[in-house]
């Protein structure tokens, strides 16, 4: 009877789940929530986003790699320089929802509820 039916991703029954789990345990890191924040708008090398982040440039290039296998960004080799980008616009949803989130638990109103408020000016 449902056959040929396509599951629906966010079913609660999708076989999504868990791998949702997992994108969700990659994040549950500080500095790759941070790597992923400097990303946003930019292709960073290891060296800049160790700056950024204020790790080591061996320790980010460990999470860095991490993040590549779980395919969260991607990589290009310049020379001796490796720069790094998100691999798609969804990691840097995942953290801004996941930031808008955090701000609403801590009551009052939100800052990115300050921001919408100046947008529709």
């Amino acid at each position: 009877m449902n056959a040929g039916k396509e599951v629906c991703g966010r079913d609660t029954d999708s076989q999504y789940v868990e791998l949702a789990v997992e994108i969700f345990s990659m994040l549950a890191d500080a500095t790759r929530v941070r790597l992923i924040l400097a990303l946003r708008d930019a292709e960073l090398s290891v060296n800049q986003l160790a700056g950024i982040v204020g790790k080591s440039p061996a320790a980010v290039s460990q999470h860095l790699a991490k993040m590549r296998l779980a395919r969260m960004v991607s990589s290009r080799q310049d020379g001796t320089k490796v720069f790094y980008r998100l691999a798609n616009e969804h990691a840097r949803q995942l953290v801004t929802d996941a930031i808008f989130q955090a701000e609403h638990a801590l009551g009052g109103t939100p800052l990115h509820h300050h921001k919408e408020a100046e947008d529709n000016r």
